[in-house]
């Protein structure tokens, strides 16, 4: 019986110019050959080195600028050029921000991924968590507490929190992809808080999670954090999202 092969692969579209140069950027900073605080090559080595003109690799660093990877200067010497520079928690909330404004991302898929992330956060924080974190995460919940009739204000320290509890973790990726996340719904979560007809008895429980969660992370009790993060987010996305 002779042999069927499958159908070939798809061909892949070939890379325009500034991607290629995109590409080759990515695989310095993979290959640690780009390190935060390197130099990029004058727009007129590259260009020659990568053989695309010098238009694609202006295109590609606007590209990294948008995205926080890189930073440029005018100048010569140490002050000018362009430079590999780390990327900040903003870059990514924009980028999810838009992603989840455009549908990319359905609500209910970030919701999932933020229980996942923010259990994790609470557990680490339950054994990592230092005074000064305690005292952070109980300032924000007595100016919640105090912010009950301004929706804007409790939605914004209300995401304050989330990302301090994830600070009190001590991990600086989960810390910034809290932030990115949060911010990401920080609109559509405050248009259902100003809608919501349930708030006089939405926001005192909102307040209540946030007081016991402290608690938890406060006498250190790691799985009882997680349950009450896990639980809190997904009752009052039931609530907001009805």
């Amino acid at each position: 019986m002779g042999h069927r092969r499958g159908a070939p692969p798809a061909r892949q579209p070939p890379l325009r110019a500034y991607e290629e140069v995109l590409e080759w950027i990515e695989g310095q900073i993979l290959g640690g050959d780009l390190p935060t605080g390197a130099r990029l090559p004058a727009e007129r080595d590259l260009a020659s080195q990568i053989g695309v003109s010098r238009a694609a690799v202006r295109e590609a660093i606007r590209t990294l600028q948008a995205q926080g990877i890189v930073r440029s200067a005018v100048g010569a010497g140490d002050t000018g050029g362009t430079t590999i520079t780390a990327v900040d928690g903003g870059a990514l909330s924009r980028m999810l921000r838009l992603h989840v404004a455009l549908g990319h991302f359905p609500l209910p898929h970030v919701i999932e991924v933020r229980i996942t992330l923010e259990q994790l956060s609470a557990r680490l924080a339950c054994e990592r968590r230092e005074d000064s974190h305690l005292e952070e995460l109980n300032a924000l919940v007595r100016a919640m507490e105090s912010s009950q009739d301004d929706r804007e204000r409790f939605n914004d320290l209300d995401t304050r929190f989330h990302v301090a509890l994830a600070a009190a973790a001590g991990n600086r990726l989960a810390t910034g992809t809290t932030a990115a996340l949060r911010e990401s719904m920080r609109l559509p979560i405050l248009e259902r808080f100003r809608r919501t007809d349930t708030w006089p008895a939405l926001v005192p429980q909102l307040v209540e999670d946030h007081r016991a969660i402290l608690q938890a992370v406060r006498t250190q009790d790691a799985e009882r954090a997680a349950s009450l993060v896990a639980e809190h987010i997904r009752s009052a996305w039931r609530v907001l999202d009805g």
